[in-house]
C-alpha cells in the first residue's frame, strides 16, 4: 500500500498526496489524480477519534496481557517481598484466617456462593475440558448437605451442571442471568418452594444467537480463538491466542460488538464477555438468591462467596455493603478486590 501524506493548507483545506514531502500551499490545488480534498475539521476529527479508539485498544491489550498467567509470573518474580506482604494482610489466607471466620459465622445461617473456573476447576486451555476433580465434587456435596450451596458463573448452566452434576445445588448462569433452584427432592432448602427460576435477559436470547454467529465467523481466522454461546452472554476466550494477535482479535470483537448498542463488552481472564446492557450481575444474583431462600433483610445469615474472576467483584462488593459475611479471592498474585479473605488456588478451596 502505498503510504500517504498530509497537507494542511491555511486555507482550512487539506490534500492527501502520495508525495513524501511536504509542500504547504496558500492556495486550494486543483482536484488531480492521487489527490482527495478533504475539510480540515473532518480531518482533524477523524484523527481525535483514530487516537482515541488507538488509546483504548491499548488499553485493551494491555489488560489482556495483564491477564496472561505467563506475564503474571515474570511480574511476580520482580515484585518485592513486602508489596506481596502488604497485600496479604490486607487479604489473609481464609486457611490461616479459618477459626475466625468460625467464630463470625456462629449461630448464623451459612450460604454458600461458588465459581466455577478457577475456582472449583483450575483455569485450562480448552474451556470445554474444565473438568473438577473428583475430591472437588464430593467437598461441594458435602457442602450442599449443611449449607444452601450455588454456583455463579458466566457458563450456561447446562455446560456447568455437565461438569458439576450435582442436583442438589442452586445455579445462576450466564453471570446470573439465568437462575434455577434444586431439583425437586435433592435439597431440604426448597422443599415446600417451587425451583427457583430468573431470566432477566429473555428477551435478548435472538440477538445473543445473532451475535454468536457474527463472532464465531469474524474470529475463525485467528488461530486458537474459541467463541462460547453462554445463552445469555457469550465468552471469546483467547488464552490460546498468540499475544501478538490480541490486537487483531480485540479488533475484531469491537466490530462486531460496535453495532448492538443494547449489548456491553467487557474483559475477564483470558476472555472477552459480551453480555446484555441490564442491571444485573453476580452481585444481583447472589442477592436474589438470598431473597428467594427467605433471607432478606435477615441479621442471621452469613453469605460466603468464593470467586477468581473480576466478575467475581460484584459479588464481593455487595457482601462488604451488606456487612454481612465475606468473599474470598482465588488468586496467587495480587489484585485489587473487595473480597476480605484470599485462597492461592482451586485444591486451596477444596
Amino acid at each position: 500500500m502505498v503510504s500517504q501524506n498530509v497537507v494542511v493548507p491555511e486555507t482550512g483545506v487539506i490534500t492527501v498526496s502520495n508525495s513524501s514531502v511536504f509542500t504547504p500551499s496558500a492556495q486550494k490545488p486543483p482536484t488531480a489524480p492521487g489527490y482527495i480534498s478533504i475539510s480540515k475539521k473532518k480531518l482533524l476529527k477523524n484523527l481525535e477519534i483514530n487516537g482515541a479508539q488507538s488509546q483504548r485498544l491499548n488499553s485493551w491489550v494491555d489488560s489482556m496481557r495483564a491477564s496472561s498467567p505467563t506475564h503474571l509470573k515474570s511480574l511476580s518474580s520482580l515484585s518485592s517481598d513486602e508489596e506481596f506482604n502488604s497485600w496479604i494482610k490486607r487479604h489473609p489466607s481464609a486457611l490461616d484466617m479459618f477459626e475466625r471466620i468460625i467464630e463470625a459465622s456462629r449461630g448464623k445461617q451459612i450460604v454458600m456462593f461458588l465459581d466455577y473456573d478457577g475456582t472449583l476447576s483450575p483455569i485450562v486451555d480448552d474451556p470445554d475440558r474444565a473438568f473438577m476433580s473428583s475430591k472437588m465434587r464430593r467437598t461441594v456435596r458435602k457442602l450442599a448437605k449443611n449449607f444452601p450451596t450455588s454456583i455463579v458463573t458466566g457458563r450456561c448452566i447446562d455446560k456447568v451442571y455437565s461438569f458439576v452434576k450435582l442436583a442438589e445445588l442452586y445455579y445462576a448462569g450466564s453471570h446470573g442471568m439465568d437462575i434455577k433452584g434444586p431439583t425437586k427432592g435433592f435439597s431440604r432448602y426448597n422443599k415446600d418452594k417451587p425451583s427457583v427460576l430468573y431470566q432477566p435477559a429473555g428477551d435478548f436470547l435472538p440477538m445473543i444467537d445473532e451475535v454468536f454467529k457474527q463472532l464465531v465467523e469474524k474470529t475463525k481466522s485467528t488461530p486458537g480463538a474459541k467463541v462460547e454461546n453462554n445463552k445469555f452472554c457469550l465468552s471469546v476466550h483467547f488464552r490460546c491466542v498468540d499475544e501478538k494477535k490480541w490486537s487483531e482479535l480485540a479488533l475484531k470483537v469491537r466490530s462486531v460488538v460496535k453495532n448492538y448498542p443494547t449489548l456491553k463488552l467487557s474483559q475477564g481472564r483470558k476472555v472477552f464477555e459480551i453480555r446484555p446492557m441490564v442491571k444485573w450481575d453476580k452481585g444481583k444474583a447472589l442477592e436474589f438468591l438470598l431473597e428467594s431462600l427467605g433471607f432478606e433483610n435477615c441479621n442471621e445469615v452469613f453469605p460466603i462467596y468464593i470467586g477468581d474472576d473480576r466478575t467475581d467483584e460484584d459479588a464481593f462488593k455487595l457482601l462488604r455493603e451488606r456487612g454481612q459475611g465475606f468473599g474470598i479471592l482465588v488468586s496467587k498474585f495480587p489484585k485489587d478486590t473487595n473480597a476480605s479473605y484470599s485462597l492461592q488456588d482451586p485444591p486451596e478451596a477444596s
